[in-house]
């Protein structure tokens, strides 16, 4: 960088090897955020900007339910991706025989698109060609095909296992890095001392990945609050509105009524509900050691 020498000091560099990264951010994500924010606050044919679409949005019955769902979905979705992810982790961290085979196998949900995951199950919970209904059928545990996403109280249970089965390898894999990173000398000491694996596990593995848990459970909430083709290649949000989320409501707002300035109000309380969600990571990745 000799042509700056003199008028750019060295700490100065960095920034402009980063400024084109900086223009994309702003042309891609910073550029259309602020266009929904102003959208959201255009109403009908009112001039200047108003509250009248967030305040049709929490009067709407519509809203509530999807916001039910949503959590519903999110929740009990993330909920089995700690658990199960964190399950294979501390199984594929022990030494057991085609380690590498194993870790691959469980990390092939993650590698199948959304789309494709969702049709995939779609055409498993078909009630008349489906395998599922045919291998409970040959096991003569049903004696009639199940509706298992036209079903008021199975659709949203249906996908949720679908999404499950997509999402956990996410969690698997950061919280596999965690447990590597752990000293084994930890563990042969708790052995010594006469620990049982419960309590090494309580006393060591759990505080070790304390950090790893959070930005683990902050992700997957962030990850799964933007679910999309799943749901869409499956249900498209019905029967009715009963597996409608955020991300499937905003589509339809948008591209299939046109409302566009009532779908960018349901998108900034997206946002915001999961910047408050972020807070916890972003203060635990800013927190000195």
């Amino acid at each position: 960088m000799k042509i700056f020498k003199g008028r750019i000091k060295d700490s100065q560099i960095g920034y402009f090897f980063i400024l084109p990264a900086f223009i994309m951010l702003l042309l891609v994500i910073f550029y259309p955020m602020i266009i929904s924010l102003i959208m959201s606050f255009s109403f009908e044919s009112r001039s200047g900007h108003t509250l009248g679409n967030y305040t049709l949005l929490f009067r709407d019955s519509l809203f509530w339910q999807t916001l039910k769902n949503h959590l519903i979905f999110v929740g009990i979705v993330v909920f089995f991706h700690i658990i199960i992810g964190l399950s294979i982790a501390i199984a594929l961290n022990t030494r057991i025989r085609a380690k590498l085979f194993f870790r691959l196998i469980a990390l092939l949900p993650w590698t199948v698109p959304d789309v494709v995951a969702g049709i995939t199950w779609k055409w498993m919970y078909d009630p008349v060609y489906g395998l599922l209904n045919d291998l409970l059928s040959r096991l003569n545990l049903i004696h009639s095909p199940i509706l298992w996403l036209s079903d008021p109280k199975l659709a949203l249970a249906s996908i949720i296992f679908a999404d499950i089965w997509r999402g956990f390898p996410f969690v698997m894999i950061i919280l596999l890095a965690g447990l590597q990173a752990i000293p084994e000398e930890l563990y042969e000491a708790a052995r010594i001392d006469g620990s049982s694996g419960f309590q090494a596990f309580r006393f060591i593995t759990v505080p070790s990945l304390k950090k790893l848990l959070i930005v683990a459970l902050v992700l997957d909430i962030v990850w799964e609050s933007r679910r999309f083709g799943l749901i869409q290649a499956m249900t498209q949000g019905g029967p009715g509105h009963l597996t409608e989320i955020f991300p499937t409501l905003i589509y339809k707002e948008y591209f299939q009524f046109f409302r566009f300035e009532y779908a960018s109000a349901i998108a900034i309380i997206l946002s915001i509900i999961l910047l408050v969600v972020s807070f916890p990571y972003i203060k635990e990745i800013t927190r000195g050691e």
